[in-house]
C-alpha cells in the first residue's frame, strides 16, 4: 500500500471552461438593431457577458498566449468558436469586436443626422400615450448619445 499523497493533477478534475455552457448567447443579449437596443448598452450588456464567461481576452486586445503554452490550445479553440459565431475565419475574436464597432460606428454623422430630425419631429399625436412619447423621445436621447450627439437634459424636458 503506498503512502503517498496523490498528486493535484490526479485528483483535479477537468473543469469545462465557462463559455462552453453558453449554447444560445442571442437568449442572453438582446440582438443590436440600433433602435430597441442602443450600442452602448449592447455593448454594457456584451462585456458583462464577457466577463462572466471568462472570454475577454479575446476581445480586448490582449495578445494570444504563445504557440508553446499550456493553454494555447485551448484560447485558440475558444477563439475560433467565439469567431465563428461572428463574423470571419481568418481574423480573431478581437479583430471581429473592432469591426462590429467600426461598422456601427462609421456613419456617425449621417445617423446623428437623422436622428436628430426624428427627434425634433415627434409628435405628441403620432404616439399612443404620454409614456409612449416619451419613451420614444428618451430612445431617440439614447441612440443620439451613442453617437456622440448627446440631447441635454433641459432639452430632453421641453
Amino acid at each position: 500500500m503506498d503512502d503517498k499523497p496523490e498528486s493535484s493533477a490526479a485528483t483535479k478534475p477537468n473543469t469545462l471552461h465557462p463559455a462552453y455552457s453558453v449554447t444560445n448567447i442571442n437568449a442572453k443579449i438582446r440582438t443590436l438593431d440600433g433602435t430597441n437596443v442602443t450600442y452602448s448598452n449592447w455593448v454594457k450588456l456584451f462585456n458583462l457577458h464577457v466577463t462572466a464567461y471568462k472570454v475577454a481576452n479575446h476581445i480586448d486586445g490582449s495578445p494570444a498566449p504563445a504557440k508553446t503554452a499550456l493553454d494555447y490550445d485551448v484560447w485558440k479553440e475558444l477563439d475560433a468558436e467565439i469567431l465563428k459565431r461572428i463574423i470571419d475565419n481568418n481574423a480573431s475574436a478581437h479583430d471581429a469586436w473592432a469591426k462590429l464597432e467600426m461598422i456601427y460606428l462609421s456613419n456617425k454623422k449621417a445617423r446623428a443626422a437623422a436622428l436628430e430630425t426624428q427627434f425634433c419631429n415627434m409628435t405628441l399625436g403620432a404616439c399612443a400615450s404620454l409614456d409612449d412619447y416619451c419613451q420614444q423621445l428618451q430612445s431617440l436621447a439614447s441612440q443620439l448619445a451613442d453617437v456622440n450627439e448627446p440631447v441635454s437634459d433641459s432639452r430632453l424636458v421641453l
